[in-house]
């Protein structure tokens, strides 16, 4: 199948069959998760060193393999892996940030292209820039058993780069991920009113609502607005969470997209479904965005009886 569509798009639209992404797409793409990491699904995920074998063997991104190349220094396509059957392929090399060079990193992605379905992902900035944000993921391990992979812990996604995150209760009281992130606040919006260690209470605000169609988060829209807008604007990052980080955190932060960007309810879903691809607002709290919409913009722009929400 790979070579008919390298047949079907041809080497003159190779560069249209690859696309630039920032490091926060990235470190989005490596924490998605169902109930593991999606990193262990065998066709979410190829990411490609382009670098030197010096330079990968000294400090990658996690789980990343080192691209190949032949005796003339083409690169080549990775064995054992069916580029188009892989949701996302990412190359990245020392530091390039634009399609229009040379580099390595644009020479694989040219040669990943030429077979992969979806558009090939150049890393913007490459492993200079990504590890200077996310130095936790650096790894000198090479060789990943499934069993290592399965029990990778995701970080929360960030919906702001470097200010705001969507997490789980998990995350919430995991102390490594806080001081990675520098997390100085929290929305917990759970019925649980604790973590497993100290957070000086003033750096929490609690909304403490289950999750079902008939709870009310609409009157806590604007206080969790106020409580973010507050940390985001003294440069310090917010975790939002609830118990799974799907329905609960995510419309308090879909809610604080349409407050801060002034933008439609459907903005705002793009927005955090992009950073979280399995959120999922309970349909009572899809109601709840619609009358915020209304709130903040006037009107109820947003069609809320489409089906994708």
């Amino acid at each position: 199948m790979g070579w008919a569509w390298m047949q079907l798009f041809g080497p003159s639209t190779t560069m249209e069959r690859m696309v630039l992404c920032e490091p926060t797409e990235l470190y989005n793409i490596l924490n998605q998760s169902t109930k593991f990491s999606r990193l262990a699904e065998p066709n979410y995920l190829c990411l490609l060193d382009a670098r030197s074998k010096r330079e990968y063997n000294e400090s990658h991104i996690v789980t990343a393999k080192r691209a190949k190349q032949d005796e003339e220094e083409h690169f080549m396509l990775p064995e054992s892996i069916e580029l188009d059957c892989i949701k996302h392929c990412v190359v990245y090399d020392g530091h390039t940030d634009s399609l229009n060079g040379t580099g390595p990193a644009i020479q694989c992605a040219q040669t990943m292209a030429q077979v992969s379905r979806h558009p090939v992902i150049v890393l913007k900035g490459g492993y200079v820039r990504f590890s200077s944000y996310y130095h936790f993921f650096r790894t000198q391990k090479v060789f990943w058993m499934p069993q290592e992979i399965d029990d990778i812990q995701p970080y929360p996604t960030e919906i702001i780069p470097g200010l705001l995150y969507l997490g789980d209760l998990r995350q919430a009281n995991d102390r490594h991920i806080q001081k990675d992130l520098k997390i100085k606040a929290h929305v917990n919006v759970s019925l649980d009113p604790t973590t497993r260690f100290k957070v000086e209470s003033e750096h929490v605000l609690h909304i403490p609502v289950t999750d079902c169609s008939h709870s009310d988060l609409l009157q806590s829209f604007p206080v969790a607005c106020h409580f973010i807008d507050m940390y985001i604007d003294l440069n310090f990052a917010v975790l939002v969470f609830s118990n799974l980080g799907i329905s609960r955190s995510s419309t308090v932060l879909i809610a604080y997209i349409i407050h801060q960007k002034k933008c439609t309810l459907q903005e705002g879903w793009k927005h955090v479904l992009k950073c979280k691809t399995n959120m999922r607002p309970n349909r009572g709290f899809v109601e709840q965005l619609s009358k915020w919409e209304k709130t903040i913009l006037g009107n109820q722009i947003t069609d809320i009886s489409d089906p994708k929400f």
